[in-house]
C-alpha cells in the first residue's frame, strides 16, 4: 500500500520555459539536446510538459534503474514508442509487458552467442567492400555510406543474401524517411499529425512500401522450408516451449513486426554510431593514430575476422566511448500501468515518464570531463550499469547489443585498417536530433595509408609503443572486450 505521506506528481518541479498549450513544445524542437541537459540540475526528477501533457523526466541514475528493471509497473509507452509502433507494430522492441516475455523467448534464438562469428564474417566482408570501393581524396557522406555498409550487412545476416539492389536502396530511402520523421510527429500534437501534407504523405508512402518489401520477403521464406542459417530463418523455426502446447511459433504478423524491429534497429542505429565514431576519430588524430596502430599489429595486412575481437581492446572502448557521446537512443519513455512510487513520489497509472541516457551519460557528477571524448576512461572501468546505459537495461534491454557491437568494432577496424580520415573545414558538427541523434549530413575526407615495401600498410611503431594495454583476456567476453551486459 502506498504511503499516503508521500509526494505526489504535482509537487515534482515544473521546467522553466512551459507555454500554454505547447508547454516545453518549442525547446524541445529548437534545439532538444540544450532543452535537455539545461535540466540536468534536477539530480532526481523534474515535470516537462508536451503540449497539454505533463510527463515525468527521471534524472537519477539509480531511479533510472529501478524503472528498468520493474517493466510490469513501467511499461513501454509514451509518444516516442506510439510514433514506432505506427512502423514496426508490436515488435520486441515496442511491445507491451504482457506480450514481451513470449516474444522474448523466441527471439532469443536468434542473438545465441553461437550465431555472432557466422554474423561477424558478414559484417566483417561488407565493412572490407565498402572500404576497398573509396578512392585517395574523396569526401564522403559518412552517415549514408554507413547506412549502405549496415544494410548491406543486415539485408546478409537476416535474409541470407543481399536484396536487389533497387529493392535495397528503395528500403535505405524509406528507412530514412522514417526515420527523420519520427521525432518531429512524435512532438505533433495528434490532429495536427492526420493532416495530409506533402510531409505526412512522403512518411505513409515510405512505411506501406517498407512493409510491403518485408511482407514479401517472409512469404517467400514461409515457402522455402530450407534452413537458411541466418536470422530470419531462426525467427521463422522459433518454438516457444513454455507455450500451453508446448510448440507456438511467431504468426506471420508477428514475424513480420519482428524483422521490421531487427532490419531498422540493425541498419539505422549501427550506422549512425559508426559515423560518429568514425567523426571521433578523424576529429582526434591521437586516438586515431593509436587505433591504426592496433590495427596493424592484430590484422598484420590480413582482413579483419570474428577471431580478433578479443584482442582489439581500443576499438571497442572507441565504440563504448561514442554510444556514451552519442547514444542512438537519446530518450526513451515509459507508461505506468498501475500506481506506484518512485523516489518518494506517488505516481498514477497512465503517467508517463522520460528517460534520457544522453543527460546521464554527460552529467558532470558521473563522469569525469563529460563532454571530452576519451576511450581510456574504460580502461580499468567497466560501464555502470545505471550510468551507462545506451542499450537501456533489465528485462527490456536491447536484445541485439553484442550483435550491433560486434558489427561496430569489425566494422571500424576495417575503415581505419585502410584510410586514414580528416574532417571537412573547421566548425564543430552538432547532432540532427530526431528519434536517434542522427549524423545526417556529416563529411569526412579520405587519405589513403602509406604502405610499406611489402604492401601492408605501415606499423607505426612510435604510434604502437603508446598504446597503454595489449592484448587481453581479462574480460572474458567473446564477442567485445568491453562488456555490454545486464
Amino acid at each position: 500500500m502506498t504511503d499516503t505521506s508521500t509526494a505526489t506528481a504535482a509537487s515534482v518541479p515544473l521546467a522553466p520555459g512551459s507555454l500554454p498549450l505547447l508547454g516545453h513544445a518549442l525547446p524541445l524542437l529548437r534545439d532538444p539536446l540544450a532543452f535537455i541537459m539545461s535540466l540536468s540540475g534536477y539530480r532526481t526528477m523534474v515535470r516537462v510538459r508536451l503540449g497539454p501533457s505533463s510527463a515525468v523526466m527521471i534524472c537519477d541514475p539509480a531511479l533510472t534503474r529501478q524503472v528498468f528493471l520493474n517493466d510490469r509497473v513501467f511499461d513501454k509507452g509514451g509518444p516516442i514508442y506510439d510514433r514506432i509502433r505506427e512502423v514496426i507494430g508490436d515488435g520486441l522492441s515496442t511491445c507491451s509487458y504482457t506480450l514481451h516475455r513470449r516474444q522474448r523467448r523466441l527471439c532469443q534464438p536468434s542473438f545465441h552467442p553461437t550465431r555472432m562469428p557466422g554474423y561477424g564474417a558478414v559484417f566483417a566482408d561488407a565493412a572490407v567492400r565498402k572500404a576497398e570501393s573509396w578512392r585517395d581524396g574523396d569526401v564522403l557522406d559518412i552517415t549514408q555510406e554507413m547506412m549502405t555498409l549496415t544494410t548491406r550487412a543486415t539485408m546478409q545476416t537476416m535474409f541470407s543474401g543481399a536484396l536487389p539492389e533497387e529493392t535495397m536502396r528503395r528500403a535505405l530511402d524509406d528507412t530514412a524517411v522514417i526515420v527523420s520523421a519520427f521525432f518531429r510527429r512524435m512532438m505533433t500534437p495528434a490532429p495536427l499529425r492526420r493532416v495530409p501534407t506533402p510531409q505526412k504523405r512522403r512518411y505513409d508512402r515510405a512505411r506501406a512500401r517498407l512493409a510491403d518489401t518485408i511482407a514479401q520477403i517472409i512469404a517467400e521464406r514461409r515457402a522455402d522450408p530450407t534452413d537458411h542459417a541466418d536470422l530470419l530463418s531462426a525467427l521463422v523455426g522459433a518454438v516457444d516451449e513454455e507455450s500451453e502446447a508446448g510448440r507456438e511459433q511467431l504468426s506471420d504478423a508477428e514475424l513480420a513486426d519482428e524483422a521490421l524491429t531487427f532490419f531498422l534497429g540493425g541498419m539505422e542505429t549501427t550506422a549512425i554510431t559508426l559515423a560518429w565514431a568514425l567523426h571521433l576519430l578523424a576529429t582526434n588524430p591521437d586516438v586515431q593514430e593509436r587505433l591504426r596502430a592496433e590495427t596493424d599489429a592484430i590484422l598484420d595486412g590480413g582482413r579483419p575476422d570474428p577471431a580478433h575481437l578479443p584482442s582489439l581492446g581500443l576499438a571497442a572502448r572507441v565504440v563504448t566511448e561514442t554510444l556514451r557521446l552519442y547514444p542512438p537512443a537519446w530518450m526513451m519513455t515509459r507508461t505506468l500501468r498501475e500506481d506506484a512510487e518512485l523516489g518518494g513520489v506517488r505516481l498514477e497509472n497512465g503517467s508517463t515518464l522520460v528517460l534520457s541516457p544522453y543527460l546521464l551519460h554527460r552529467r558532470p557528477d558521473l563522469y569525469a570531463e563529460p563532454d571530452r571524448f576519451d576511450p581510456d576512461r574504460w580502461l580499468d572501468a567497466q560501464p555502470d550499469r545505471a550510468a551507462y546505459i545506451p542499450f537501456g537495461a533489465g528485462p527490456r534491454k536491447c536484445i541485439g547489443d553484442q550483435f550491433a557491437l560486434t558489427e561496430a568494432v569489425l566494422a571500424l577496424t576495417a575503415v581505419v585498417a585502410r584510410w586514414e580520415l580528416t574532417p571537412v573545414g573547421d566548425q564543430p558538427f552538432r547532432p540532427k536530433v530526431e528519434t536517434s541523434l542522427s549524423s545526417r549530413g556529416l563529411s569526412l575526407r579520405l587519405r589513403e595509408r602509406r604502405t610499406d615495401d611489402a604492401g601492408k600498410p605501415g606499423t607505426h611503431t612510435a604510434a604502437l609503443r603508446a598504446v597503454p594495454d595489449q592484448p587481453s583476456t581479462r574480460t572474458g567476453i567473446a564477442t567485445c572486450p568491453v562488456k555490454h551486459q545486464e
